[in-house]
C-alpha cells in the first residue's frame, strides 16, 4: 500500500470537515430487558436516523454508555454501523481516554476501515493543565492520520480547555478540524469561532443552545435528542444554517420543554425514555445509570402528546 502524502491528508480533512455539518447524532446503545446489547434496535434505529436527514452519525460516544461496554460489544456496534451506514453519511468515532498511550496505541491498532473521523475527548479524572491538554492531543494528531474533531466537556471530564488552547491546536495540527463544544460558555465559544483558523470547525455539543451557537457561526450539532425526532430537530438545524432564523427559532421554541427534561437525570435516560414512549426501544440503562425518574417520564409523555408523537 502506497504511503499518503501530507497533500493527501490536507485534503482527505478538507473533505470531511465539509461534511460535518448540520445534525449528526450521538447513537444510544438500545439495550433488552437482560441489559444484553439490541443490536436489532441499534440497525432500526439507525434505519430510522438515515431516512429522517440525519447529516452524520457519532458512534461510541457518551450517550452509547460506551464505559459500560465491552470491548467486543464496541467491535461489534462499530462494525453493524458501519456496514449499514454503507457510505450514506459519515461516521464519526469516539476515540477518547485519559491515558494518552492506550489512545495512541488503539489509533495505531485499531481497523479504522468505514470511519471518516474520531471524536476525541478532553482527558477526564486526571485534571491536565491546559500545557498538558495540549501535549495530549499533539500526541493523538502526530499518532494518527485520521481527522480529528475535539471534544470540551467539563461538566464531565472535571477540567475545561479554555478557547485559547482549543484554537492554538487548531493552528498548530491541520488534521484536527471540528471541535464538539460543551462547556456550556457561550463567550468561549464565541471567542473559538471569532479567531478559528478556516480550516476548523464548531459543533455544538448542547441541543439546547445550537440555535444561538448557530447564530454566531457553528456549524451545527452533535445530537442526542436527534435520536427520538431526527427529521425535525434536522429542520430546525438547516433552517437556521440557511439563515432562516425566524423558522428555526419556532422549532427551537417548539423543543424548549423537552432539552430542560432530556437531561435533568442524566444522558442518555431522558432521550431513552423519549425513544421507549415512542415504541423504539426498551427503557433500560446499564449501571451506574439508571432510567429516569416516573416525574420526568410523565412531563415527557404530555409534551410528546402535544406534539402528536404517539406514545
Amino acid at each position: 500500500m502506497h504511503p499518503i502524502n501530507k497533500n493527501t491528508v490536507i485534503n482527505i480533512t478538507f473533505m470531511i470537515q465539509t461534511r460535518l455539518k448540520g445534525m449528526g447524532v450521538a447513537l444510544i446503545t438500545p439495550f433488552k430487558e437482560d441489559e444484553s446489547v439490541d443490536y436489532d434496535a441499534l440497525l432500526k434505529l439507525v434505519d430510522h436516523l438515515l431516512k429522517n436527514n440525519a447529516d452524520f452519525l457519532c458512534v461510541l460516544g457518551t450517550t452509547a454508555e460506551t464505559p459500560t461496554l465491552t470491548d467486543e460489544e464496541k467491535k461489534k456496534i462499530k462494525k453493524l454501523v458501519i456496514e449499514r451506514v454503507n457510505g450514506r453519511v459519515p461516521i464519526l468515532l469516539g476515540v477518547g481516554g485519559n491515558n494518552t498511550r492506550a489512545v495512541i496505541e488503539t489509533l495505531k491498532n485499531d481497523d479504522f476501515t468505514g470511519v471518516d473521523a474520531i471524536l476525541s475527548v478532553v482527558p477526564y479524572y486526571n485534571k491536565p493543565s491546559q500545557e498538558g491538554i495540549y501535549q495530549h492531543y499533539k500526541a493523538i494528531a502526530q499518532a494518527t492520520e485520521l481527522p480529528i474533531v475535539l471534544y470540551n466537556v467539563p461538566g464531565r471530564t472535571g477540567v475545561n480547555m479554555k478557547a485559547e488552547t482549543t484554537l492554538r491546536i487548531a493552528r498548530d495540527f491541520k488534521n484536527v478540524i471540528a471541535i464538539k463544544e460543551a462547556s456550556g460558555d457561550i463567550t468561549q465559544m464565541d471567542d473559538i469561532i471569532k479567531n478559528k483558523p478556516a480550516n476548523f470547525d464548531v459543533i455544538s455539543g448542547d441541543d439546547g443552545i445550537t440555535f444561538p451557537l448557530i447564530t454566531l457561526g457553528a456549524v451545527g450539532i452533535i445530537s442526542v435528542i436527534g435520536n427520538a425526532f431526527p427529521r425535525e430537530f434536522s429542520r430546525m438545524v438547516r433552517l437556521a444554517l440557511m439563515g432562516d432564523y425566524a423558522n428555526a427559532l419556532t422549532i427551537h421554541h417548539k423543543f424548549a420543554e423537552l432539552f430542560k427534561l432530556l437531561f435533568v437525570d442524566g444522558n442518555p435516560a431522558g432521550v431513552k425514555a423519549m425513544l421507549h414512549a415512542m415504541g423504539m426501544i426498551e427503557n433500560k440503562l446499564r449501571l451506574p445509570l439508571v432510567p429516569t425518574r416516573i416525574t420526568t417520564f410523565e412531563a415527557m409523555r404530555k409534551i410528546l402528546d402535544e406534539l402528536h408523537i404517539k406514545c
